[in-house]
This record gives C-alpha cells, structure tokens and sequence, in this order.
C-alpha cells in the first residue's frame, strides 16, 4: 500500500477551487491530508472541487479583496478563524491584471499589491506562532511566470513587483521558523493552461511554451514534492521547463 506522506495533516489551501489550486489541494488529498479548500463566490465550483477530493475535504467561500469582498485583513482572519491554524499552507490565490506602467492607477497598484503579496504576508504573520507552537508546518506560495529573479515588464508591473517581493516574504518566513521543521518557499510557474484561460491565452501558451504547455497536475506534482521536504526552505522555485519570456 503507497505511503499517504499527509496523513492526518491538516491542509488549508486558499483558491483551492480552481486551476492550480485545486490540483494541488487533489494532490493533498490523495496524500492523506484533511484538506480546506476556499473559493471566491461560486459555490458551483467550490462543491465540484470537494467532491472531487472525496470526504475528507471541505471548504467555504471568502471573497478577498476589491468590490463586494472583504479587506484583506478581514479575509486573512476570516479564514483562519473558520480553518483553524493548519498544519501546511498553500495560497493559490491571487489575481491577475495587466497594465502597462504609465497606466497603472494608483487602484491598481493597492489593489494588485494587496492581493498578492499583503494578503499572504498577513495570513503567515497570523499562523505562523501556532506552527512554532506544533512544531511543524508547510507553506506555500506561488509567485507568476517568470518573477522567480528581479527584472523588468512592460504590461504586468504591478504584478510582478508584487509576486516577486514574495521571495523576501518566504525567505523571512523560513529564517523565523529556521530549526522548526517548518518551511515556507514559491512557486513561480511557467505558462499554464488551467480553465480560466480564454483561446487567446491558450494560444499565446503553445507559442511561447517550449514542449508541450504545462497543466495544473504538472505544477502541483512539483508543489506536492516541495512540500514533502524539510530541506527546501526559504526557495523560490521556476517550475516552467526552462522557458524565457
């Protein structure tokens, strides 16, 4: 009988309803953890995803953020609240939006830089004591394509400035909780076909993928191997077969 390497932990996967979310909650799932997933407002996918993990998940909905959702603080402590301080956390969530810079309000810079990098901070300040406390704990965050180094983008700014700023956020993370079996890295995957793309960003992907384009179970059996180690800790990691945009 296979090892189930989560068994018994508890996994709280945010955006965990979609994309690489929900085959990186799957993959927890088929591991043994008694996995939380939270989607945003559709509770059409958010019961397709658990009932595609089998029983021993559940979830709930939490908009986060922008119009009709709730502050990020509020969301962050919402979620734990109703989670509880897991064992591993993955946040797979977190919205994109394109922009060149000198087009980028000042709306889109908070809003852009609350999702994605404020919210996971705050979340990890928030659990990271009761992880100390049980002395063991995953996290995960996943970065955007190609924002594993500091470079320059002409329509993603805002973004990418974000996604990127998580390195320091993981690596400041995995030095508090150094010598506590804890680790906190990135992701940052390569172009990916999940079923929020539209054709024009399918195609977009063929091109300017080398090989075949990547699939969310590509991108969460990596996230599933990184999890398992004790010894990565504090990386930011490409999972995107070596392309270069």
């Amino acid at each position: 009988m296979e090892h189930l390497f989560f068994q018994g932990r508890r996994a709280l996967v945010v955006g965990g309803t979609g994309g690489i979310g929900r085959a990186v909650a799957a993959g927890l799932a088929g591991q043994g953890a008694l996995v939380t997933v939270t989607g945003g407002s559709s509770r059409e996918r958010l019961d397709a995803a658990l009932s595609d993990m089998g029983g021993s998940a559940s979830g709930f909905l939490c908009r986060i953020g922008g119009n009709g959702g709730l502050p990020v603080e509020q969301a962050a402590r919402f979620i734990l609240e109703k989670a509880g301080t897991p064992d591993i956390l993955v946040c797979a969530w977190g919205p994109f939006q394109k922009a060149a810079l000198g087009d980028t309000d000042a709306e889109k810079w908070r809003f852009l830089t609350e999702s994605n990098l404020i919210f996971p901070g705050i979340l990890i300040s928030l659990l990271l004591n009761g992880m100390l406390k049980q002395g063991w704990g995953r996290i995960l965050l996943f970065g955007g394509t190609g924002t594993a180094r500091v470079r320059g983008y002409t329509g993603t700014t805002a973004y990418s400035a974000a996604k990127t700023a998580l390195a320091v956020l993981a690596r400041s993370a995995a030095k508090a909780a150094a010598g506590f079996d804890i680790t906190c890295n990135v992701i940052c995957p390569g172009l990916t076909d999940t079923e929020y793309c539209t054709e024009a960003e399918r195609a977009y992907n063929r091109e300017h993928s080398p090989g075949a384009v990547l699939a969310p179970e590509d991108i969460a059996a990596a996230a599933l191997e990184v999890l398992k180690s004790s010894g990565i800790n504090g990386a930011v990691l490409p999972v995107d077969r070596g392309m270069y945009l």
